[in-house]
């Protein structure tokens, strides 16, 4: 694996934490390219015992994790999250954006995952008692998101 280049900043990933599925994973691929991990939520979490990995507990107030990890988002972070505006922020900062299943948002197709965003809201709102969601969280989701952090580390490890 090349090394990064000396003057470049150490990667960040940026986990927002409170639902997400691949915490785990992002330990192992963030301790093979020498990452920082930031590990954000309103309520603790067990993070492993790592100099690179640090939880960071944020206020019960509405959106305090997001703005805490929109607030650090820069050219060299990684964020994780399924939170469309959350990813709309960080992009806008520069940072990279994944969900949980190795989706990239992108500035190509946030502005069409925002507006469906409003829309599905919209349709939720009017059907009272019409509940819903994602699918349920695969092994080929979990694969998918290895495979994309691992190509966005090498890619910002040029």
């Amino acid at each position: 694996m090349p090394s990064p280049s000396p003057t470049a900043a150490p990667v960040t990933i940026l986990v927002d934490a409170d639902a997400c599925p691949v915490k785990e994973e992002i330990y192992r691929v963030a301790e093979r390219f020498g990452a920082e991990v930031r590990v954000v939520s309103n309520s603790p979490f067990r993070v492993p015992v790592s100099a690179r990995v640090k939880r960071v507990v944020v206020s019960d107030g509405f959106d305090a994790a997001d703005d805490w990890i929109a607030e650090h988002a820069d050219a060299r972070s990684v964020v994780i999250t399924a939170d469309i505006l959350l990813a709309e922020r960080c992009l806008k900062a520069g940072a990279r954006v994944l969900k949980h299943d190795g989706r990239a948002f992108d500035a190509a197709s946030i502005g069409s995952a925002v507006a469906t965003r409003a829309i599905m809201e919209d349709l939720r709102a009017g059907m009272d008692g019409v509940g819903g969601g994602p699918p349920p969280f695969s092994k080929a989701d979990r694969s998918n998101f290895l495979q994309a952090l691992d190509r966005v580390m090498v890619e910002l490890r040029r």
